[in-house]
């Protein structure tokens, strides 16, 4: 247990200070330059919106004053974006898992898929999107579904190199000593190879929980949703020369789910690596 200066425990509580007050000092440094860019240029509220206006915006009720709280509609709009791109996290992240199991298993598969793997991301999602969500409609497929493959699709290539990578990442020594035990295939993967892949797991994940609310909101672009960040940005543009804060709100919405995302795992990094310690 550590100490600060006055003899109480400062653990966990004071790591935590640390880690918030950088954070907020970047916001606040941001907010200033906000404010000043807008003083020191003179910009309008139709180029550049005041902090003020945002807020005040934020708090203005939709529907001609008789609906809810325009922010209250956005964040509901993105709980909507969240729940699609969860299901494409976990659709991708599965994928990608198993293609890495199956390409350290069998190289042969490796040297002649990974190209076609890697090829599947030069694509830009714009073009892939539409294809996707109509394709799956006319097969009769709900449109969330639709929605979380093209989520799934820019979440399991990262999953699949990290993984990968990290499967191969055991030491010569740990795999001679699981071979002078006479270690099955299957001791050698979960008793060894995926034990060190974690951090490597971890790090493709966060990537992929970025990847993940991205195609979301893309896919919620061609599929006529009604509800969703996508959604929000499409109609906040069509207004911007009129109201041009509330495409600001709907991309800070959009932030703040992916920096959820990202936060969960996180929190979830965390917990597995302090179960398995």
């Amino acid at each position: 247990m550590t100490y600060s200066a006055q003899g109480v425990p400062g653990g966990a509580p004071g790591t935590l200070v640390r880690r918030v007050l950088p954070v907020l000092g970047v916001v606040a440094t941001l907010l200033l330059l906000w404010e000043g860019a807008r003083l020191l240029f003179g910009f309008s509220e139709q180029r550049l919106p005041s902090l003020g206006s945002i807020v005040e915006t934020m708090f203005t009720r939709t529907r001609g004053g008789t609906g809810p709280l325009l922010i209250v509609q956005m964040l509901a709009n993105g709980w909507a974006t969240f729940r699609v791109a969860l299901g494409g996290f976990v659709i991708g992240g599965l994928l990608g898992f198993g293609l890495a199991v199956l390409f350290m298993r069998l190289p042969v598969l490796e040297r002649g898929l990974m190209p076609y793997v890697i090829g599947s991301q030069t694509v830009p999602i714009l073009a892939i999107a539409p294809m996707v969500v109509v394709g799956l409609g006319r097969m009769g497929a709900p449109a969330w579904l639709a929605k979380m493959v093209v989520a799934a699709y820019l979440t399991f290539f990262p999953v699949t190199i990290g993984m990968l990578r990290g499967l191969r990442s055991a030491s010569p020594q740990s795999l001679d000593l699981m071979r002078s035990y006479a270690a099955t295939p299957f001791q050698y993967f979960w008793k060894l190879r995926f034990p060190v892949s974690l951090p490597y797991l971890f790090t493709a994940l966060k990537i992929a929980a970025s990847a993940a609310v991205i195609g979301a909101i893309v896919a919620e672009l061609p599929s006529g949703a009604r509800e969703g960040i996508g959604v929000m940005i499409l109609n906040a543009a069509q207004y911007y020369n009129s109201r041009p804060q509330a495409l600001y709100l709907a991309i800070l919405v959009a932030g703040l789910v992916g920096i959820g995302f990202y936060g969960l795992v996180v929190l979830a990094e965390h917990l597995i690596v302090k179960w398995r310690t």
